[in-house]
């Protein structure tokens, strides 16, 4: 299923009068991709966000999960971080502000849920140095 994909803005006192609706290409899944190629691109994507937080956010948990994941799992994590058009959807969803489409619901989303918690109470205000993916190569 490829759904549409745009963006269009969400000012609260707008009368969207002159919205103008950007059309985005649609997310396909990329099937002959290895899998270490896989992780650098999630793991570049998750630090390359369109905001902050979720450079934040998706960078700790990338640092975390990545090298761990399945191939499922990296098919769910690649269509979460890239089919939305809109990255604030993406953080309410892990904060549950608001509730995740059905297309988005599974494993990794509940992970990334999990995640978001922060039960451990971590520092999280940067994302992390990339120092950590030299020592994994060693």
């Amino acid at each position: 299923m490829v759904s549409s994909r745009g963006y269009k803005g969400d000012a609260p006192d707008d009368n969207k009068a002159d919205l103008i609706e950007v059309p985005l290409p649609p997310w396909m899944e990329k099937t002959d991709e290895p899998i270490d190629i896989k992780r650098r691109r999630l793991l570049y994507e998750s630090r390359k966000r369109g905001m902050l937080e979720n450079c934040i956010l998706l960078s700790l948990f990338a640092k975390r999960y990545l090298n761990t994941m399945t191939d499922s799992q990296l098919q769910q994590y690649d269509r979460l971080i890239n089919e939305p058009s809109n990255d604030w959807d993406i953080y309410y969803w892990a904060t549950e502000a608001q509730p995740t489409p059905e297309v988005y619901q599974g494993e990794v989303m509940e992970m990334l849920k999990e995640f978001t918690k922060n039960k451990n109470h971590e520092q999280r205000l940067d994302a992390p140095s990339l120092e950590y993916l030299d020592k994994e190569t060693q």
